[in-house]
């Protein structure tokens, strides 16, 4: 069968952002747009060509359009073999661990993560590298620059493959492979974690979970992992069928959108734990009886407690966390004599650090947590640790974090979201900050003395690339800090995202209510980057 060569012209708007490229369905389904970008891909792998694709999405609206486009053209363009989950169906961190699993030269992931779904709604798509993380900046810099100078694409003029039935089939010259989506990623996750300490934990009819699945793709996993290898009662697993339009809701786990579940851990009969992910699951939510796991504490926790488990029993080499997240990790890091790295948002920039083994766990305040085991942040992996430690260290979730506070201190730590922001006003905002910085170092501010003000560059310790203007940081005398960013993951607008940050050390001190501690740097983040005169909002409309 020969491919077809069909005649394009570029489209603007192409550049892949901090997880691929992300727009709205409708943008997707303009003739060529998918096709370009997927044949940029191409242009620019050649490693791809006699190689192994991994294909897969989150399931949402025009997923399954999506993948039959791209097997198409992948075996126009010569890749040998391809692995797809079966009805296109693939977690973020489940493609990873197959690319590595099966030593792959790449994977095309489809997915827009936590962002709404539906013909309406939002579509994404990401290449991983072969090592089974997002493109570095390198290869995706390469794809939108072939995107610019496109001129056309090849394809194969041949019928849907089928994706409902495991095994092997051909297009054309190229092996497809309908692989069982959770399986190979199940198999990893009982080598991590004791199976059976958490096995006895569901057994002991003395704990009480539910997993909220968000009609997103971790439901398949959630119930293969959680009630049939486990043994969690059936029903653990809420909203488990994966839905193109995720059942009409938002699929991030956080707590404005998964009030159900907050209201389960609440009062008399509440629940002793409970988690979420969300839509390509890699994200997480950890909530106990009326207790909520900021994501910054997550991380520093399971640093912390890392030993207990089987796979990481023999210690951690290096902690990462991107630099909005809590400096709680660093406290850890500190006292197990280890390297704690503070990177830009993004999973990318992790990609370097594990590949090189400087680090083993690493997370961001965007509720994501990973370590070497994948390339991609694990939602139900973060769930599964704590599971571990629930079960060997016999306390509840309240109890581990508040015992973790009095050991290394305790980061109040809060997330201000400022979504579907005039684009142009949030730049306007970032642009006063960034002129107001020279100016600030000594300066009192709402009666604290500033101690640093810049604007966030990395240099990567590892291929000694730059990353600038990350995030404007402001740190006070005390040690609290303001950070200020743009968010790269919407597909409209802009959205501000203000965190705040305040130790404290003092026990007494530490259960206070985080808004109540952190009224003054609110007042004082909202004073300084003029936010409701530039931006028109007196509010945030999400608090984390």
């Amino acid at each position: 069968m020969d491919p077809i060569i069909i005649p394009t012209q570029p489209i603007a708007g192409q550049r892949p952002g901090t997880s691929g490229l992300r727009k709205k369905v409708k943008v997707f389904e303009q003739p060529g747009y998918l096709e370009n970008f997927v044949q940029a891909v191409f242009d620019t792998q050649p490693e791809l060509s006699g190689g192994t694709l991994v294909v897969g999405g989150d399931g949402r609206y025009y997923n399954k359009t999506a993948i039959q486009t791209i097997l198409r053209m992948a075996a126009a363009n010569g890749v040998a073999h391809v692995l797809v989950g079966c009805d296109g169906i693939l977690s973020t961190p489940a493609a990873s661990c197959v690319i590595r699993k099966h030593r792959t030269q790449g994977g095309l992931i489809l997915s827009a993560s936590h962002n709404p779904g539906g013909p309406d709604a939002d579509f994404g798509i990401k290449f991983n590298v072969g090592a089974g993380g997002p493109a570095p900046e390198s290869v995706t810099n390469a794809i939108y620059e072939r995107t610019r100078t496109i001129d056309r694409y090849r394809t194969l003029d041949a019928p849907d493959v089928d994706l409902q039935q495991l095994g092997r089939q051909r297009l054309d010259e190229m092996e497809i492979e309908v692989i069982d989506p959770v399986a190979d990623y199940a198999e990893l996750m009982e080598t991590l974690f004791d199976f059976n300490a958490i096995h006895q934990l569901f057994n002991s009819g003395l704990f009480r979970m539910r997993f909220d699945a968000m009609h997103a793709v971790t439901g398949p996993y959630a119930v293969e992992i959680l009630e049939r290898r486990l043994g969690a009662e059936p029903g653990t697993v809420l909203n488990g069928e994966p839905l193109e339009d995720f059942g009409g809701g938002h699929p991030d786990p956080n707590l404005a959108h998964t009030q159900v579940l907050v209201a389960m851990t609440e009062g008399a009969d509440a629940l002793d734990f409970a988690a979420a992910s969300d839509g390509d699951g890699d994200r997480n939510m950890i909530l106990g009886k009326a207790f909520f796991v900021t994501p910054s504490d997550s991380l520093a926790v399971l640093a912390a407690n890392a030993h207990h488990t089987p796979g990481y029993r023999n210690g951690i080499v290096g902690i990462a966390r991107s630099m909005p997240t809590s400096q709680a990790a660093d406290r850890v890091a500190e006292e197990l004599g280890i390297d704690c790295y503070e990177t830009p948002t993004g999973w990318k920039f992790f990609g370097n650090l594990l590949d090189a083994g400087r680090i083993t766990l690493c997370g961001e305040e965007s509720f994501g947590t990973g370590s070497d085991h994948v390339r991609e942040k694990d939602g139900l992996w973060a769930v599964l640790f704590w599971l571990n430690l629930l079960a060997v260290r016999q306390q509840s979730v309240a109890e581990i974090v508040r015992d973790h506070w009095r050991r290394f201190g305790r980061n109040y730590y809060t997330r201000h979201d400022y979504e579907g922001v005039d684009a142009k006003a949030a730049e306007g905002l970032m642009e006063h900050l960034r002129e107001r910085l020279p100016g600030l170092v000594g300066k009192p501010l709402g009666g604290l003395t500033v101690a640093y003000a810049d604007d966030f560059a990395y240099q990567d310790p590892i291929d000694g690339s730059r990353a600038e203007r990350q995030g404007i940081r402001i740190g006070l005398a005390d040690g609290a800090r303001i950070i200020f960013r743009l968010s790269g993951t919407g597909t409209e607008g802009a959205t501000l995202r203000v965190y705040l940050e305040r130790f404290e050390a003092d026990p007494a001190r530490q259960g206070h209510d985080t808004q109540e501690v952190m009224a003054q740097l609110i007042s004082i983040a909202r004073d300084i980057a003029q936010i409701e005169s530039r931006t028109g909002r007196r509010e945030p409309d999400v608090i984390t």
